[in-house]
């Protein structure tokens, strides 16, 4: 009974009933990437926009974020091939997709942050407190 709740009434947490629906009945699978969103396109080219819907059926919480950067140009309409219709190599210095963890437990937190682990340093003496005149 939850999942069939959350499945109506959850937009963040993968598709709801009705996008599952309309994906099953215009949509058509274009590919999935290496964090397990699946990426979609209308059948032929809409009336309204003018050009195919593109859309994507996140794996887990809808976070844009998630979305690797050649998707997220097929998406935007950037490009026209997907990235699983072309061979495109990445170069040697380029590091791989990850998303932004800002609010989770893997978030960058610098030397000295509350919420950093350890110990936080005392005030070395360089630091002049402001006071008024």
């Amino acid at each position: 009974m939850k999942n069939l709740l959350l499945l109506i009434f959850t937009w963040w947490n993968g598709a709801t009933a009705g996008t599952l629906w309309t994906t099953r009945r215009y949509g058509t699978l274009v590919g999935e990437d290496e964090f397990g969103n699946r990426y979609y396109r209308g059948r032929g080219v809409d009336p309204t926009l003018g050009f195919e819907r593109r859309w994507v059926i996140y794996a887990g919480l809808a976070e844009g974020s998630a979305v690797p950067p050649g998707w997220k140009g097929w998406l935007n309409h950037t490009v026209d091939v997907a990235p699983t219709e072309e061979t495109y190599k990445p170069r040697e210095w380029q590091l791989p997709h990850e998303p932004n963890m800002t609010g989770t437990p893997h978030a960058y937190r610098p030397k000295g942050s509350l919420l950093a682990s350890g110990e936080r340093p005392p005030a070395t003496g360089d630091y002049e407190a402001w006071s008024p005149r």
